[in-house]
């Protein structure tokens, strides 16, 4: 499958950045970035020989380390707000699962057990609930979890007939976005953390996917979104739906799953450009955009690390 494979929930879920294996393919959230943080390291999963495992790098693509070496397929990242986590999603037990482990790849374990396919875990501010989304069946439709970080406290937040996925905290953990299915064709979404006062948030044609993510400030969000599923490029929308705004073009090439810096300036994404699947960054504004290894082999939705206020 590629990222215009079938338009069902395993489609959906493959939009982690790159193929995954026959069921899943590329995308993630890197989610949530937080106020006052400088910006970190970017994790990404890359394939090499076959096998996708997480790497982070600086920035400009330097300092490249490897935090996962099973033969799992690992992805979808996404960074506590301290920055000292990272959750994401393996099939190291057999379906995918969440997991979590530091920052630096030690203490890998396993937080959900439920199943079916679990994917594009978010952290809470606080660091104790991760949000996910998932079926717990290959043909059932996905909804959005939390859970607490010690596997404990599940909680199903949506649950209707479509497919709602992708969830990402707000910066103060009032609201969760998502992508839902509901109306025919996937849209950015919001509810309350807990699930209540579900509502949309976009309405116009264009297919919504992988991932919506908010600024630092919880004002604006990110997302990638084409029509009749492409190409992808990515769009820019105020928390209250106003202020929509295009800020990559790329008429023959998908840009997916952005997560934003966590000082709010950039924003970085997986391109097909270059012939491939890469990182790139591109400043908040639409301008400035840039590769940032191009050396590696393909690479899945990227999080931006927080590093905490340094002022």
């Amino acid at each position: 499958m590629d990222a215009h494979g079938r338009l069902d929930i395993r489609r959906r879920f493959v939009i982690l950045g790159v193929v995954l294996g026959s069921a899943l393919l590329s995308v993630s959230p890197a989610l949530a970035a937080y106020p006052g943080s400088q910006n970190g390291r970017l994790a990404y999963g890359i394939r090499v020989d076959g096998n996708v495992d997480l790497y982070t790098s600086l920035p400009n693509g330097d300092a490249l380390r490897r935090l996962t070496t099973t033969p799992a397929f690992d992805a979808c990242p996404a960074y506590s707000a301290d920055g000292k986590q990272i959750a994401y999603c393996s099939n190291a037990s057999g379906p995918f699962e969440i997991w979590v482990m530091k920052a630096n790849g030690t203490d890998q374990h396993q937080v959900t057990d439920l199943g079916g396919r679990m994917l594009f875990p978010d952290f809470d501010p606080t660091g104790t609930r991760i949000a996910f989304g998932g079926g717990v069946t290959d043909d059932s439709p996905a909804d959005v979890y939390s859970i607490g970080t010690d596997g404990t406290g599940l909680v199903q937040l949506t649950n209707n007939a479509a497919d709602d996925l992708y969830p990402a905290y707000a910066p103060d953990g009032s609201q969760i976005a998502f992508i839902s299915y509901r109306t025919g064709i996937g849209q950015v979404w919001l509810m309350n953390a807990d699930g209540s006062n579900e509502h949309q948030l976009t309405f116009d044609a264009v297919e919504k996917d992988q991932v919506p993510d908010w600024n630092p400030d919880g004002t604006r969000l990110v997302y990638a979104g084409g029509l009749d599923f492409g190409p992808f490029d990515l769009y820019l929308i105020d928390a209250d739906g106003g202020g929509l705004e295009q800020i990559t073009f790329t008429p023959d090439n998908d840009d997916f799953a952005p997560t934003w810096s966590p000082d709010g300036t950039k924003i970085a994404f997986i391109s097909t450009r270059s012939d491939g699947r890469f990182v790139y960054i591109v400043d908040a504004d639409g301008g400035g955009e840039r590769l940032v290894n191009g050396s590696a082999g393909p690479q899945f939705a990227p999080a931006w690390q927080p590093l905490g206020d340094r002022r």
